[in-house]
């Protein structure tokens, strides 16, 4: 009798939804993006779905990753320095098309730190005071943009080469701008 109640309760366990597996809403956000967007540029490219080009094509695509992204591609294994390499969890199942939140899924139980992973918030240039943002953040913009402040020691001076730059980078902040 014992038996089969603890029968029962296997059986039970193992046929419910398994929704601590699941990744839920938000999680592994750059993991997510990143891949969708790499599976649909190899769609786009008309790369051949096989494992050994999808990683060549995934070394090439994190070589020019920045951010949180480039982080991505360092736990994956993608990048030079890469302690481990795990990239052949992401291009074995994409080259079968499995869908990237499956993917993710995976690595998040290889290495957890993958979906730890989130972006930043993106600051409103528009409407944005940016004698209130930290220096921190008005760098970040700069960074975001692919430039630098050299020579730049105080607020004002960041504040300043944002300002030049803005019509280059923002150029739809920049002429919703009234303090320019």
């Amino acid at each position: 009798m014992r038996a089969a109640r603890g029968l029962w309760a296997a059986l039970a366990l193992l046929l419910l939804p398994a929704g601590s597996r699941a990744l839920r809403d938000g999680e592994c956000e750059v993991c997510v993006t990143f891949l969708g967007r790499f599976y649909q540029s190899l769609k786009d490219n008309d790369v051949e779905f096989t494992p050994a080009s999808i990683e060549k094509e995934l070394l090439k695509t994190c070589k020019e990753a920045k951010g949180k992204e480039n982080r991505l591609c360092y736990y994956v294994g993608a990048t030079s320095d890469a302690a481990t390499k795990i990239i052949n969890e992401v291009s074995k199942p994409m080259s079968h098309h499995i869908p990237v939140e499956k993917i993710c899924e995976k690595l998040k139980k290889k290495d957890s730190q993958i979906c730890e992973l989130k972006y930043e918030k993106q600051i409103d240039l528009s409407t944005a005071d940016l004698r209130k943002l930290r220096v921190k953040e008005l760098r970040r913009i700069l960074d975001d943009w692919g430039e630098a402040c050299k020579g730049c020691a105080e607020k004002s001076d960041f504040i300043r080469r944002i300002h030049e730059l803005m019509p280059k980078y923002a150029p739809r902040a920049a002429g919703a701008r009234a303090d320019l």
